[in-house]
């Protein structure tokens, strides 16, 4: 049975801000969940084929999570979070960016503040992604760099893996 699940992608140049909706065949919980802990990040974060490793994470207000996405030819794309606020189950803030494998900050790839939240919308999690860059040419080149077909590849991976988890 096909479902037809929320999902949005707005761009608004005014403001350098993607605004992204996506519905969940899940509760809340569990795919907040899927958003927190490692050992569940490292099964769905990446568009496919890329799988994603962790190499430390500290999911709390000031922690960070430090992982890698990984090609199949073992090609690793770092990537760096920095936790600000957390309401559990509610929301967080972050800040995402590239970096080496030391964790070192890409300064010449855009840098982005994420309001993440995590509502109900009947029986499924409703999760909303507000990314906020420093400019509009930060905005333009990680929608150039593939950033709509990125999030549509991850979170259909992320719907495999809670069709697994609830059963």
């Amino acid at each position: 049975m096909k479902h037809s699940l929320q999902f949005d992608f707005i761009a608004d140049k005014e403001k350098n801000t993607l605004t992204i909706r996506r519905e969940f065949l899940a509760n809340r919980q569990l795919v907040w969940d899927c958003y927190t802990k490692s050992e569940l990040l490292d099964q769905w974060f990446a568009p496919a084929p890329l799988a994603t490793k962790t190499k430390s994470m500290e999911f709390r207000e000031g922690g960070h999570w430090h992982y890698a996405m990984v090609e199949p030819n073992g090609t690793e794309y770092w990537g760096y979070t920095e936790y600000l606020k957390i309401k559990p189950i509610d929301y967080y803030t972050s800040l995402d960016a590239f970096s080496n494998a030391e964790g070192e900050i890409n300064k010449d790839l855009p840098r982005a503040e994420w309001v993440v939240t995590f509502t109900d919308k009947d029986e499924n999690a409703l999760v909303e992604f507000i990314v906020t860059y420093k400019s509009l040419s930060d905005l333009e080149q990680v929608i150039q760099m593939g950033m709509e077909q990125g999030m549509i590849a991850t979170l259909e991976k992320l719907d495999k893996l809670l069709l697994i988890i609830k059963k």
